[in-house]
């Protein structure tokens, strides 16, 4: 029979101290309970079977670390994902973007890309990926490096396709990008104003002003101590009438920031900052 892992709180807190230690990294205000399910998922699948043996190879081995933050680190998108989502973008928050001479839109936490290049499909219907920049962040480097290759499994573009209409796209979403063989590679000129770069949403800065702030099913990963400061970066990041985009089963209701912004669309989770 498989011998069952477990961890304590301490022996989490032992983890984390290794962690922030060796790589700079601070986990201690993820959510624990969901933190205590990743790591013994990658003990599980590392076959890691103590707590010692863990930090033995997080102190000793940078390139398990690589594997460890790629495991633990949120990694779950995908094009068009919440269709409703995006087509709340296209009639309430894309015509208004519109007005600036240069729209600039942060993507934090964009994981492998998906949300991004359906961001840059949107743009370009709507006539306005010429003067748009998009900055795709992710705490993860591997993240980063996957979606600057603009390479999607194919197997996946038949639910994005239907994602995609469902989002109120009208055209071949097949000539957005080219098929080679079990891949998909969306198309260069739909990435051509792509920044992408590794930020860290608890340790780093802002880096800039934007017209639009997308960060969708990460903060339900924090705690409610992060959730904040994550949202006062947010804030400091937008100007007055800037959007925030966030996920289905996240919300501003627990930050002292609510009352700083209105609501766009309160079922697809658009928010406006306040002039």
């Amino acid at each position: 029979m498989k011998e069952k892992i477990d961890i304590s709180a301490a022996d989490l807190d032992d983890v984390l101290l290794v962690i922030r230690n060796n790589y700079g990294y601070d986990f201690s205000n993820y959510s624990r309970a969901s933190l205590i399910r990743r790591v013994l998922r990658f003990m599980d699948t590392a076959r890691i079977k103590t707590v010692y043996d863990l930090r033995f190879h997080l102190t000793n081995e940078p390139a398990f670390f690589a594997y460890f933050l790629q495991t633990i680190t949120v990694n779950v998108t995908e094009m068009f994902r919440d269709p409703a989502f995006y087509h709340s973008l296209r009639e309430k928050v894309l015509p208004k973007l519109a007005a600036y001479p240069i729209i600039k839109i942060w993507h934090a936490g964009c994981s492998s890309g998906e949300e991004v290049y359906s961001m840059c499909i949107l743009l370009e219907e709507a006539g306005l990926l010429n003067r748009a920049v998009i900055y795709a962040t992710d705490i993860n480097p591997a993240n980063i490096e996957k979606a600057r290759s603009g390479i999607v499994p194919m197997h996946y573009m038949k639910d994005y396709t239907a994602n995609y209409q469902q989002s109120g796209g009208k055209e071949d979403f097949s000539t957005y990008y080219t098929a080679r063989y079990e891949n998909a590679l969306i198309r260069k000129d739909l990435r051509r104003n792509i920044v992408f770069s590794q930020h860290n949403l608890v340790t780093d800065q802002g880096f800039n002003e934007f017209q639009l702030v997308c960060c969708r099913n990460v903060l339900i990963y924090f705690n409610k101590t992060l959730q904040n400061h994550v949202f006062h970066l947010f804030y400091n990041s937008l100007p007055p009438m800037g959007y925030l985009a966030l996920g289905m089963k996240e919300s501003l209701l627990f930050t002292d920031l609510r009352d700083k912004f209105e609501t766009v669309d309160a079922t697809a989770k658009i928010f406006k900052r306040k002039k």
